[in-house]
């Protein structure tokens, strides 16, 4: 892997869900879902500003920062995927956008992470984040659309 230039700078996924939106956003909208243990993302609601750790007993605790809240279509988080236990900052985070599209009684839910270019660190973090972010998202939208339905 070492030398290979990071052909993408963002990772982009969607899941059709066979529930209604306000039920989805209800999901999204408890910062740090994706990676967070259930139990202490649960109940927690997505506010504009507002920063929390979420914590992974397997992978650890990232700092996640809530940055912009349009209810019920749309959330952005920045985190620090690459950089456990770190204070987030613009060199160490990524930026998670969820977009919510009613379509009839279902819903389109789509995930763009971006920003692994500016990481800081060496080739071979960046390349790694992005790939083992796109397994993840794979595995975190399989994970919703079961929670949501």
């Amino acid at each position: 892997m070492e030398g290979v230039p990071v052909s993408e700078d963002r990772i982009e996924r969607e899941v059709v869900i066979a529930a209604p939106l306000e039920r989805v956003w209800s999901l999204v909208a408890e910062p740090g879902f994706w990676v967070a243990e259930p139990a202490s993302a649960s109940g927690t609601v997505a506010r504009e500003g507002d920063s929390m750790v979420a914590r992974n007993a397997q992978y650890g605790d990232f700092p996640v920062r809530v940055e912009q809240v349009q209810p019920p279509t749309y959330l952005a988080y920045r985190w620090a995927s690459a950089f456990a236990g770190q204070e987030l900052r613009e060199d160490n985070s990524t930026l998670v956008e969820f977009t919510l599209t009613p379509e009839g009684d279902k819903t389109r839910l789509r995930v763009v992470e971006s920003g692994f270019a500016a990481l800081a660190g060496s080739e071979d973090l960046r390349v790694q984040a992005v790939t083992g972010n796109t397994k993840g998202w794979l595995e975190v939208l399989d994970a919703l659309k079961a929670r949501a339905e």
